[in-house]
């Protein structure tokens, strides 16, 4: 009996984009300011960003059209290196890949909200979202499916509608992309841009999105690589624009550092009433990123469980189809998250673990290219092997100097990964045992 493949083109397409667009573009844009002290300087990043965020997509494609199954890295790691590698990715997808987003998109979500309703809970709205997502997507998969869909195209109506009326308002002022750039920050220029793209390369991550689901797509081997590589491609284009008119609307002195830079951004645009509309607009837009997390982690952890290298109570499915069990789990982790961790901090931890893995799955991809040339390659990577390679640069790049100017974040992203090793370790044991 074969396995149903209930999501389309367009759901994976919405899936790639929801799962970019969301926390990150509407709040990071004022921290990378903030580091890098000029404007051009901070949207040179976000094209550089886009560009490597292609390149690691379409070397997700040629992975994912080889191996069309849910589970992303663990998937393509474990048949490229060793399933060791395969289990680690695993284990940082459950921790910081999907549960960490989601505590920061629940995070930002509950600050916009608050820009409407100043008396909301900051953490219990939070949690509130949190739970709500969670248990759509552990009730059925296509629901989750439609809903996405129609999130994501909220998403696109949100920035497209901001976008017009930033232009029609004629309050922009486009000098300012080209101002002088701010006093200089404590890091170096080196670390600055390495942290920056830290911050962005977390705002981008949600490119390989549709490679997670891969095993629920209809005709995978056509449709990952379309919906990966388009899906990354507009919202590139999208951040760019939009990034451009957060500098325009303020100074740079009051968006630098600043977390709510699109509500700043629309408070100068269309004053105190346009501000808070777009507040709640982009507070749905996050919703529909973290929603957009919340189905598609867990199928990292149902692979696993059918492999027989975690619980196999995640890897079973209810009669629609949805990985409950492996839902319910993120969606407890996630929660935790909201409690216990600050928002910033946050974004540095997960962009630094996330970056790690997504290189190892790179360099995967020139292993099985060297191993396995003959295997079958429905679609193969664009400009390989430079989109590889130069992918691989910027990560190292960005990890070294990430690691040097924010040392603490970065010692947690390493903890989770030998904790991810002791907890291989224990489970190739206990197999043995039993």
């Amino acid at each position: 009996m074969s396995t149903p493949r209930p999501l389309t083109l367009s759901h994976a397409t919405a899936l790639v984009v929801a799962s970019m667009v969301g926390t990150g573009v509407f709040t990071t844009g004022g921290l990378v300011l903030g580091e890098l002290r000029a404007p051009l300087v901070a949207l040179a990043v976000w094209l550089g960003a886009g560009l490597l965020s292609l390149a690691g997509a379409t070397v997700y494609a040629e992975l994912g059209a080889m191996m069309p199954r849910a589970g992303g890295e663990y998937v393509y790691l474990s048949r490229a290196i060793h399933p060791a590698l395969g289990f680690l990715s695993g284990w940082v997808a459950l921790l910081v890949g999907f549960a960490a987003p989601v505590a920061a998109g629940a995070l930002a979500f509950a600050r916009y909200a608050q820009g409407l309703a100043p008396g909301l809970p900051l953490k219990a709205t939070a949690l509130a979202l949190v739970v709500v997502t969670t248990l759509l997507h552990a009730l059925h998969v296509r629901w989750g499916g439609v809903v996405q869909a129609a999130l994501t195209g909220l998403v696109v109506a949100v920035i497209a509608a901001f976008l017009v009326g930033a232009v029609a308002s004629g309050r922009a002022d486009w000098s300012r992309l080209a101002a002088a750039g701010l006093p200089a920050a404590q890091s170096s220029r080196a670390g600055a841009l390495a942290v920056s793209l830290v911050y962005v390369g977390y705002s981008y991550f949600g490119w390989n999105g549709a490679a997670y689901v891969a095993g629920e797509i209809r005709d995978p081997h056509r449709t990952l690589p379309r919906a990966l590589i388009g899906g990354t491609a507009l919202v590139t284009a999208l951040y760019l624009a939009l990034n451009a008119v957060f500098l325009a609307a303020a100074p740079p002195q009051s968006l630098a550092g600043r977390v709510e830079i699109a509500e700043v951004a629309a408070g100068a645009l269309f004053g105190a009433r346009g501000g808070a509309l777009l507040s709640a607009l982009v507070a749905l837009a996050i919703a529909g990123s973290v929603s957009a997390l919340v189905m598609t982690g867990p199928r990292v952890l149902q692979a696993m469980a059918e492999d027989g290298v975690f619980f196999r109570a995640l890897g079973r499915t209810n009669a629609r189809g949805a990985p409950a069990a492996a839902v319910i789990l993120q969606g407890a982790l996630a929660a935790a998250g909201v409690v216990t961790a600050a928002f910033e901090p946050l974004l540095v931890y997960a962009g630094f673990t996330l970056t790690l893995s997504a290189a190892a799955t790179v360099a995967g991809a020139f292993v099985l290219r060297r191993r396995e040339p003959e295997a079958a390659r429905p679609y193969r990577a664009l400009a390989w092997p430079y989109s590889g390679a130069a992918f691989l640069a910027m990560a190292a790049f960005m990890s070294a100097f990430a690691a040097r100017e924010r040392p603490l974040e970065s010692a947690a992203a390493l903890a989770t990964l030998a904790s991810g090793g002791l907890a291989w370790a224990w489970w190739r044991r206990a197999a043995r045992r039993g």
